[in-house]
């Protein structure tokens, strides 16, 4: 597949934007915000909008060169957080450079891919929700910062420039999606060293590096410091190699589903087969039994949540 269809089909086929508030946390609102609103109608498209605009004029030469001008030109909708020239600039030195070169064309898809979401959202939609999934197929949170609103680690400058197939939101700074997998999370937070030791001895570990998208429900070594003495031991051994498999399959859901999805969901089917019962609890995310203590950790091939139990299928 080409990259220019390459984008039409992430763009196509991408996760829908989050379609709820924090839903156990109350409803959102979007308080006292400073994010300027674009006052005219455009009729342009997106890639025409910002061409007039004359303060994109990188995010359209990198638009030209991933081969996406077409896309951004089709029936969309999309809504794209668009950074200026000035943010680009805040890239470290040839960096941009680097990333328009003919053989880091598929970077820089990744890269553009990233800051555009599937429909149509208005700011007034953006501050309800707490992320989305993009184009790319990784997802961006949203939050509000004091008087902004925050994308990733990016300020909103100016909300609802309005375009014919749908909507720009102006953006200080580029926002990258992660390179890291899911055993790369894994093994920067220093928490998982029983987890990472069970998918190595069980096989799973290079599958969850490289392929995917996977949701993992991640068991710290404090929540399988909660089995009985001698369990992980044992299943650490090969000829048990068969059990922990499951064990560890029991933990992961194929796709991305982010916090909020699971807790619409009720439940979900495991790549064990069986499924499990996902509930919210007071503030909380319930996984079976499981609490969630840290949730949506983005890896380029999936999304972690942690959980402060291991969970046994029947």
């Amino acid at each position: 597949m080409s990259i220019q269809n390459l984008g039409l089909a992430l763009v196509a086929s991408a996760g829908l934007l989050v379609g709820q508030c924090e839903g156990t946390k109350g409803a959102c609102t979007s308080g006292s915000v400073a994010v300027s609103h674009a006052r005219s109608q455009g009729t342009g498209d997106i890639v025409d909008t910002a061409v007039a605009a004359g303060q994109f004029n990188t995010l359209v030469a990198a638009v030209k060169a991933a081969g996406l001008v077409e896309t951004l030109k089709g029936t969309g909708p999309f809504t794209v957080f668009a950074p200026t020239d000035a943010a680009f600039k805040k890239l470290p030195a040839g960096t941009v450079e680097s990333l328009l070169k003919p053989e880091n064309k598929d970077k820089l898809v990744s890269i553009l891919t990233y800051h555009v979401v599937p429909g149509s959202f208005p700011a007034s939609e953006v501050v309800k929700r707490s992320g989305a999934f993009t184009a790319n197929g990784q997802r961006i949170a949203f939050k509000i910062a004091g008087d902004a609103v925050m994308v990733q680690n990016a300020s909103v400058a100016k909300a609802d420039v309005s375009c014919s197939n749908g909507v720009i939101h102006v953006i200080d700074t580029v926002i990258l999606p992660t390179d890291k997998s899911i055993v790369d999370i894994a093994a920067g937070a220093g928490t998982f060293n029983t987890l990472i030791a069970a998918a190595k001895a069980a096989g799973l570990a290079e599958t969850l590096a490289t392929q995917g998208p996977f949701t993992v429900f991640a068991p710290t070594d404090e929540a399988f410091a909660k089995l009985p003495a001698g369990t992980v031991e044992s299943l650490l051994k090969p000829e048990n190699k068969a059990k922990l498999a499951k064990i560890l399959t029991y933990h992961v859901v194929a796709g991305r589903v982010d916090s909020i999805a699971a807790a619409s969901a009720h439940e979900a089917k495991t790549l064990e087969g069986s499924a499990l019962t996902i509930k919210a609890h007071g503030a909380s995310l319930m996984i079976n039994k499981a609490t969630v203590v840290a949730a949506d950790l983005d890896a380029k091939n999936g999304i972690v949540h942690v959980i402060d139990s291991v969970l046994l299928p029947e």
